[in-house]
């Protein structure tokens, strides 16, 4: 539809006439009357070309409109009162429904001198613009394409993004507010993506200033596109890469990243020294040198495209790309037309037959380094629905092997010292329990799946003296082989501490104490760091347990570790109730001891905080779900209870370390255990020599009788001239024989070497060449003289 006088698309002011195929006028309007003085009844059924001034064939001919097509151009017109008017003139045809003409619209404006020369060039610039431009006449609803824009849909894009075109059309054409967008064509790979910019602008007529069109301008960006594109995948890349200390992952996260946005293929092949964890030789590596396969991806599922399966071991000549890259330390980008690609398929039959069945035409090879350090090559393939790779493909590519050499030799190191960390706490932790009689233990440490590394957790069973045993699990701050050896140091002040029979809240006072000291000791004396370290991570935590047979009773004290669970013989699970100190090296606090009397056959479950925080870091919950496991324990040995309960708690891949330690309690009987109060008097000392005696008859330990009443009497003789009453005797059997005599004094005797003319000192020096052990414990009434012997052999 043409514009009518008046309306948008008709220059303002126009005089308009409307003319038939045929030259003949149809239509007048008043400007038309108003620019040539002749009223529409003198014009119309006359011929146009009586309009024209000048007289000549030729003028009149080139005045008259011909074809389908716009025509400008300028023209004399004849006033009515016979003077020239010089126009500008343009013709619109007018087409019927089936495409045929029927008439032209003409448009008149007075000329001014140097506008037709404007409107050429302007002209000229619109249709041989180099990008392009169209214009949409709102009034009629046509539109005008220049040469660039022709033949193509004004958006340069699919079907979606015509939709948006002529949305952003009519938008701009109602707000009368410049639009811009940016139209792609998605392609399976960002490097054949075309992207294009369209800027919109409405048109206003001068006059009036009313919208009457819409301009629009297109820009290929796919070059622009193509570089954001490059940024935003290697942005992505450092996300996914190196999410884990794991060289095998690291590889494939990096394969996984490539394919299928930047390649079609990728593999990754590193040196069997990097999966062991072991450091490579610096610098490049040599050609020849073989390579493990640890990752590779492509489109489809189970990567049939590789040449090379998962595992399995490839060596690339020296010609190859990919052994070029590793002599060199730099990138290689290589095509079918490389001879040395083409020598390279022919020396490897299973990948020749996969680059012909895929059609791989484009390869890059970028090498894995970190800190100067050659770990392997990543490789990246483009198939036959590709276009080859480019110059800026390969510095990509080169961005995705240093990110992933950083991770893979990350994860190598890590392999290394994590391996250092288990090893060395492994050391120091007890491979095997030693023998008592109090309990029957069984126990489980396992380390941390994640990357924190091995910690601190310990475990120990400790005989004591009079058939006790002494439960020890604790905790040290951190990870790695500082926490490992912090945990070896205070295994063994327990230990030692536990040697001296100390009382559990005493024990945990002085080992307190030895935490401050090493805190001190490893950092500036200030609290300042060790080796990078803050020296406040130099704490630990610690629950010790003393269970004695004989009275069933299991004294405890906790430096801030979680308390141990204890199930009944009747099935009754609950948490022992404690009143937990502070973390070992906070210092100035007392540390408490309660006392819980356990039937025979109580299970006593001691953990690290690993295991009940195992799943959702949840403390609380993780207890209970220990004591139900507890309570439906029906295994056969506490061996399988130890692995059914790390099931049941533990993720596949527990975040932090974890030890338990399961502890069935045994009793002594009366039949076991003989006990005397002995009087303050030396002429006792045969009486209970004789008491002893008949106690070991009734045992039928008559062997042993000789050595005990040497022992006994010089442990009660000790006890009359030194101590202070009351006086005790007791009597033990059980694996071993064991007397004990105990005094209200806390003196403790000391084994000195008498001299030659010395009439007493050689007491204590007898009971230790008589016995396997013997020593002194100090109780809540004064102290206890013990000493251990091997029962005879029958």
């Amino acid at each position: 539809m043409e514009p009518a006088p008046g309306e948008p698309g008709c220059p303002h002011g126009a005089a308009t006439a409307v003319v038939s195929p045929e030259g003949i006028v149809t239509g007048w309007s008043e400007e038309a009357r108003r620019l040539l003085g002749h009223q529409a009844r003198e014009v119309v059924g006359r011929a146009a070309v009586e309009l024209v001034a000048a007289t000549g064939a030729s003028d009149a001919a080139g005045f008259t409109p011909a074809g389908s097509s716009e025509w400008s151009g300028t023209a004399a017109l004849r006033h009515r009162d016979g003077h020239r008017v010089d126009v500008t003139l343009r013709a619109y045809p007018s087409l019927a429904g089936d495409g045929t003409l029927q008439g032209y619209v003409l448009t008149a404006v007075p000329y001014a001198p140097g506008s037709q020369d404007e409107h050429r060039m302007m002209d000229w610039a619109f249709t041989q613009a180099s990008i392009g431009m169209s214009a949409f006449d709102t009034a009629s609803g046509r539109w005008r394409l220049n040469t660039a824009a022709a033949g193509a849909a004004p958006a340069a894009g699919g079907e979606g993004d015509d939709e948006q075109f002529l949305r952003h059309i009519h938008q701009v054409a109602e707000q009368g507010k410049p639009a811009r967008f940016e139209t792609r064509t998605p392609a399976r790979s960002f490097s054949r993506e075309q992207a294009r910019i369209v800027e919109l602008w409405p048109v206003r007529d001068p006059a009036s200033g009313q919208v009457c069109g819409v301009g629009t301008a297109t820009f290929d960006s796919s070059q622009q596109h193509r570089a954001r594109q490059r940024l935003a995948l290697l942005n992505e890349a450092g996300t996914r890469i190196g999410t884990a200390l794991k060289v095998v992952r690291t590889a494939q996260e990096l394969a996984d990243a490539a394919v299928p946005r930047l390649a079609d293929f990728a593999s990754v092949d590193l040196l069997d020294s990097v999966l062991q964890g072991e450091e490579p030789v610096p610098g490049p590596v040599g050609a020849d040198v073989k390579l493990r396969r640890v990752a590779h991806r492509s489109p489809t599922s189970g990567t049939p495209e590789a040449a090379v399966a998962l595992g399995e071991l490839d060596t690339y000549p020296a010609f190859t790309p990919p052994a070029r890259c590793l002599v060199t330390g730099r990138p290689v980008l290589t095509d079918t037309d490389d001879p040395d690609f083409l020598r390279w398929m022919a020396v490897h039959e299973a990948r020749s037959v996969r680059v012909r069945e895929y059609g791989y035409h484009s390869i890059m090879a970028a090498p894995l380094r970190a800190r100067g350090i050659t770990l392997g090559v990543a490789i990246f393939a483009r198939g036959q629905d590709s276009e080859p790779f480019e110059q800026d493909d390969l510095i990509l590519a080169e961005e995705f092997a240093d990110r992933a050499a950083i991770g893979v030799d990350n994860a190598r190191r890590y392999i290394r010292e994590r391996s250092a960390a288990l090893t060395m706490q492994r050391s120091l932790l007890p491979r095997r329990l030693p023998a008592q009689a109090a309990v029957q233990a069984a126990f489980r440490y396992l380390p941390a799946g994640s990357r924190a590394g091995a910690g601190g957790d310990w475990f120990d069973v400790v005989p004591l003296s009079g058939t006790r045993v002494a439960l020890v699990v604790g905790d040290v701050v951190g990870h790695g082989i500082h926490a490992s050896a912090t945990m070896g140091r205070l295994r063994t002040a327990v230990r030692t501490l536990a040697d001296v029979d100390l009382p559990p809240d005493e024990l945990l006072t002085h080992l307190d104490d030895l935490v401050r000291h090493l805190d001190s000791d490893d950092g500036t004396g200030d609290r300042g760091t060790v080796s990078g370290m803050d020296a406040e991570e130099v704490g630990a935590t610690c629950l010790y347990a003393v269970y004695d047979p004989v009275t069933r009773v299991c004294t405890i004290a906790s430096a801030g570790h979680p308390p141990p669970v204890a199930l009944l013989p009747d099935g009754t699970v609950s948490v022992v109730q404690l009143s937990p100190g502070p973390l070992l090296g906070i210092g100035g606090l007392p540390f408490e001891a309660a006392e819980v009397e356990l039937p025979e056959g109580s299970l006593l479950a001691f953990y690290t905080d690993g295991l009940i925080e195992g799943r959702d870091h949840d403390v609380g919950a993780g207890l209970d779900r220990l004591c139900r496991a507890l309570a439906d324990w029906s295994a056969p040995s506490l061996e399988v209870s130890c692995d059914a309960m790390l099931k049941a708690l533990l993720p596949p891949t527990p975040a932090d370390d974890v030890a338990l330690l399961l502890a069935r309690t045994r009793a002594l009987h009366a039949d076991q255990v003989a006990t005397w109060a002995v009087p303050a008097n030396p002429s006792i000392v045969a009486d209970a020599r004789a008491q002893v005696s008949r106690q070991l008859a009734a045992w039928r330990l008559e062997e042993a009788t000789s050595v005990t009443e040497l022992v006994v009497s010089e442990l009660v003789t000790n006890a009359i001239r030194y101590g202070a009453v009351p006086i005790g005797l007791r009597l033990i059997r059980d694996r071993t024989l064991i007397c004990e005599v105990s005094d209200a004094s806390s003196t403790a005797p000391h084994l000195r070497r008498a001299r030659v003319y010395d009439e007493g000192g050689r007491g204590l020096d007898m009971v230790a060449q008589l016995t396997q052990s013997w020593g002194s414990r100090q109780t809540p009434t004064g102290k206890t003289i013990w000493a251990e012997q091997a029962l005879p052999v029958d």
